[in-house]
């Protein structure tokens, strides 16, 4: 795993290996990443990483959030309760030297509280698959949004959004499916 663009490009991350079953443990592939990225930066959404602040929901490993940070995000938010995961972040974030413009929020992320910080603009939404945990996640996390923010969401089924949240694009990579979409105005 590495960072595939902007001022950290070529950055190595820790490796996972296959991931940690167990822990839920399975990091976006450089591909997939990549394409998230491209599809975002060059979407059509102008640029929604410069100056954003970033959710990282399901965090694991960071390297949604650390990828949107080395492409301009200002401060990125891991959303993590996992043990091995957080081991890793930790990790991670330190082998990017990101520390100052980070936090790591060790919740549930189903039931993660009234938001600590100002709203986010970008939220990337990786639950573990096939359990509907990114339903009830991205409900609770609703109100930490800013208006009209950008979700990315990687599942390996189509997702059911919250109300009010409008899906503006969905691709399929492999055995999973990226769905972007716009939270309520």
């Amino acid at each position: 795993m590495r960072i595939i663009g902007g001022t950290s490009r070529g950055l190595h991350l820790v490796a996972v290996g296959d991931g940690d079953a167990k822990a839920h443990l399975r990091p976006t592939s450089d591909r997939v990443r990549e394409s998230i990225f491209n599809l975002l930066i060059n979407g059509g959404y102008g640029n929604p990483l410069h100056g954003a602040r970033v959710l990282d929901v399901f965090a694991g490993t960071g390297a949604l959030g650390l990828e949107a940070l080395s492409r301009g995000a200002v401060h990125a938010t891991f959303l993590e309760n996992g043990t091995v995961a957080l081991g890793l972040l930790k990790r991670n974030i330190a082998l990017m030297r990101a520390e100052s413009r980070t936090e790591i929020l060790r919740r549930d992320a189903t039931k993660p509280g009234p938001n600590p910080a100002v709203p986010f603009d970008v939220v990337f939404l990786d639950p573990p698959y096939g359990k509907a945990m990114g339903e009830v996640a991205l409900s609770a996390l609703a109100p930490w949004l800013a208006p009209e923010a950008l979700v990315v969401w990687e599942e390996n089924t189509p997702p059911t959004p919250p109300a009010g949240f409008d899906q503006l694009d969905q691709r399929k990579y492999g055995d999973t499916l990226v769905t972007i979409l716009k939270a309520p105005a």
